[in-house]
């Protein structure tokens, strides 16, 4: 369990609290507007209406005792910025920031921010790799160019094993584990043959399982 300092409630601070608390996080939750504070309530530890572009605010929260603190303010940059490096003024442990431009990402960064979170793009990336293919279901990236994917079998897999079609040495991917009707199957028997029904989790370098699944 962490600790989190979540600044910013429009619809990106709103997920971002509400998966916080399934995971089991204790999250302060701060915004400008009563009504956005209001709406988190039922899914923060605490919350506060404050501007966190002020430094003494800021120094009543406590910022160092926080494990993260996310700056999820989206609509306001200078706000997002000023409140980035306020935070850092004030020793807080890691931020997270948000932007919406590769410029924001550069100036974040710059002033403050240990990472950036970019939605829009991170949306777009994953939307463009998982439609233009009709095998793969999802990815996550977890390297520059490797990344974990969940693929459909390909149709001529089908009744083939993970041996027979030797899919390390030939395609440079490895099948980590298997999954059925939403059940991750990790202890893979290599000769069993490969139905419809499964999906692979593969990882492997972009351009090599991109290659396999044209």
């Amino acid at each position: 369990m962490k600790t989190i300092l979540l600044i910013g409630l429009g619809r990106f601070g709103r997920h971002a609290a509400r998966k916080l608390r399934e995971l089991g996080h204790q999250v302060m939750a701060i915004d400008r507007e009563e009504q956005c504070v209001n709406a988190v309530l039922p899914y923060v530890t605490g919350a506060l209406i404050g501007d966190s572009t002020n430094q003494e605010f800021l120094q009543t929260l406590g910022v160092e005792t926080f494990d993260v603190c996310v700056v999820a303010i989206g609509d306001d940059f200078q706000s997002s910025l000023e409140t980035t490096a306020l935070l850092r003024e004030c020793g807080a442990k890691f931020i997270v920031s948000r932007a919406s431009r590769d410029v924001q990402e550069k100036l974040l960064l710059h002033n403050g921010a240990d990472e950036v979170v970019y939605p829009e793009k991170q949306l777009a990336e994953w939307a463009a790799i998982c439609y233009s293919s009709n095998y793969i279901l999802d990815y996550i990236a977890v390297g520059e160019d490797f990344s974990l994917y969940e693929i459909a079998v390909p149709e001529r897999w089908v009744g083939r094993s993970v041996a027979q079609l030797n899919i390390r040495r030939r395609y440079q991917i490895n099948v980590v584990a298997l999954k059925q009707g939403g059940r991750i199957l990790s202890d893979i028997n290599p000769d069993a043959p490969l139905t419809g029904d499964l999906t692979l989790l593969v990882i492997g370098r972009d351009k090599d399982v991109q290659m396999i699944l044209r």
